[in-house]
């Protein structure tokens, strides 16, 4: 069995979060020197969307601790409707996983706040989470999960297909594994359903990913 933590609600926050805890929204809580990502196509910096405690039974002896998760995304208004299409992909350039400590090889700025997550009314969105911890069944290769009957399928996917930190991925084509891995799952978020707004795609379901050695990430987004 693999460790999973089902995100099972969120709680806003009424004052600004400055702890290293996980959460969404407001700034990021920096364990080193701000290490801000910039848009690749925009040259602007990303919005922060979360950072996630990378607790010893995620990763081990890992020397990460926290990571943070930024994407390319407009502000309140009709900038909030256009999105950079590379934003999808792991290696475009239009999101980032930055592990403290940890290594970073794409472009950033010494910001220790920026823009950051907001509601449909464009006020300010910062969240805690409620945490519950689970267990998902092993990661199976993708052909040794389309050798299973449909009915196996279906249950293997409804075990493990909820918005959860750690825990184990859906089975994906070797294809769509992001390059430079081997990688494990951290966060998966189906962002149509939270209480603040992110425009990814039509259904978007964000899929970040930690190194083996756990310290560095990466984020890819699967649109139906």
């Amino acid at each position: 069995m693999v460790a999973a933590w089902r995100i099972v609600d969120y709680r806003r926050a009424e004052t600004p979060v400055t702890e290293p805890i996980t959460k969404f929204g407001g700034q990021p809580t920096w364990l080193g020197p701000p290490q801000w990502p910039v848009s690749a196509a925009w040259g602007t910096p990303m919005r922060f969307l979360c950072q996630i405690v990378l607790e010893p039974e995620l990763i081990g002896d890992d020397p990460g601790r926290l990571a943070y998760v930024f994407v390319t995304h407009g502000g309140h208004g009709r900038d909030a409707d256009e999105f950079d299409p590379d934003v999808i992909l792991a290696d475009g350039g239009e999101n980032a996983v930055v592990v403290q400590p940890g290594v970073f090889a794409g472009p950033t700025v010494p910001l220790a706040s920026g823009p950051t997550l907001y509601h449909d009314d464009g006020s300010p969105a910062e969240y805690t989470v409620d945490l519950a911890r689970d267990e998902d069944a092993e990661p199976l290769l993708s052909d040794v999960y389309l050798a299973l009957s449909s009915e196996d399928r279906d249950r293997y996917i409804h075990a493990i297909d909820y918005d959860k930190i750690g825990g184990t991925a859906l089975p994906l084509d070797p294809d769509d594994w992001p390059a430079g891995g081997p990688w494990r799952p951290l966060l998966r978020l189906a962002t149509n359903w939270t209480p603040f707004y992110l425009n990814l795609g039509a259904a978007p379901v964000a899929l970040a990913f930690l190194s083996a050695d756990g310290r560095a990430g990466c984020l890819r987004i699967e649109d139906s």
